[in-house]
This record gives C-alpha cells, structure tokens and sequence, in this order.
C-alpha cells in the first residue's frame, strides 16, 4: 500500500510560521504540522501530551476505517506517549456527512468516544436515521445534537479536513500521518506501530 513522505510547501490557506531548526531532509512545514496536530476542533485520544502525534483521516462509512479501530485502541492502551487526532473526513456521499457532523456535534458533551465507537462497529451505513438511533443509544439529547451540528467549530474541522486533505493530495480513508510520512489504507497492528516508530526517529532528528 502507498507510503510517502510529506514533501508539500505552504499553501496560503496556513499562515506562514517562522521556520524551525531542523537538519532532516525535506521536514514537513511547520504550519501544516500544527493545522494536523493541534487544531482546537479535532478530538485527541490518548496522551493529550505525549511524545508522538498519529493522525487520522477517515469516514465513518469505510469499511476499512471501521476495521482500525481495534488496532487504534490497542495502539493507545499499548502506548502510553501516543497521541491520536481525528480528523473527520466525509467522503462516502450525504450519509458520511451526516454522520461526522454528528459526531463533532457530541464533542463538548463528553460522548464523541461512545458515539464514535458506535458508529464504526454498527451494521450498515451512516444515514441519518442510523446515525440518531446510535446517539439516543448512547444518552446524546437529539434536539441539542441537531442544533449543534451546524455550529462554527463542526463547520470548521470539516472545511479544514477537506482543504488539508486537498492541498496533501491524500486519495482516500483511512490515511494516517506520522511524523513526515503518510499512508494509506488498511494496516496490521505492527505496520502502525512501524509507522510511529518512525514518526518517533523523524521528530527526534
């Protein structure tokens, strides 16, 4: 499967930050590092402080997305330095919007986890009405969900999944970057385990 090094300029969409002091052959600009990892939108499981930041682009109606969530959940209890951020990236039609609006809707609810989780392992795909039955599922209130669906933040890690995703030239879910390097596409658990160790040298150098 396809793995490459992140090799992109600035694009005007990321303002310019002073360059960093780095002697690894053609480093990720810095601007980008920070619109992948620390945007305020983007939810962040396991250490919120740790040494190594996985970032995922995925959508909640690719099977292969659906199979790497137990290998997200055993690369966190495993890892105690890994940070993963999820960057909600609808690209399966109406249903996949839908279901991430939702999902970054739950957020400051404290249920994004349970809602996430739910939406990945159940049967069929993401639509609205799938969508609803899983967050009444798990406690959300539908009438607030629905509301804030449409709110800025939701509105803007969705924007910004889709320009990040265009200016990387990324060609599908599930992509995951480490360090400089992005792949994509189903991986086993040591393959992602690879990829952060990786990730790991590439931010030590």
């Amino acid at each position: 499967m396809p793995t490459r090094r992140l090799l992109m300029a600035s694009a005007g969409a990321f303002a310019a930050l002073p360059a960093l002091a780095q002697d690894r052959p053609n480093p990720m600009p810095e601007d980008l590092r920070r619109a992948l990892e620390r945007d305020p939108t983007a939810p962040v499981l396991g250490n919120p402080q740790g040494d190594i930041t996985l970032t995922e682009f995925f959508d909640y109606n690719c099977d292969f997305c659906r199979s790497m969530l137990p290998v997200i959940q055993k690369l966190v209890s495993s890892d105690p330095q890994l940070r993963v951020v999820y960057r909600e990236w609808p690209v399966f039609g109406l249903g996949s919007e839908f279901a991430a609006r939702a999902s970054l809707a739950a957020l400051p609810t404290g249920q994004y986890w349970r809602l996430h989780a739910g939406l990945l392992t159940m049967r069929g795909r993401a639509q609205e009405a799938t969508v609803m039955r899983v967050a009444r599922q798990v406690g959300l209130d539908e009438a607030r969900l629905r509301r804030d669906m449409d709110s800025e933040p939701v509105e803007r890690h969705i924007s910004m999944s889709h320009l990040l995703a265009e200016h990387m030239g990324l060609v599908g879910t599930p992509t995951f970057i480490c360090g400089d390097e992005a792949v994509f596409g189903k991986r086993t658990l040591e393959e992602m385990r690879e990829l952060i160790e990786r990730g790991r040298r590439t931010m030590r150098a």
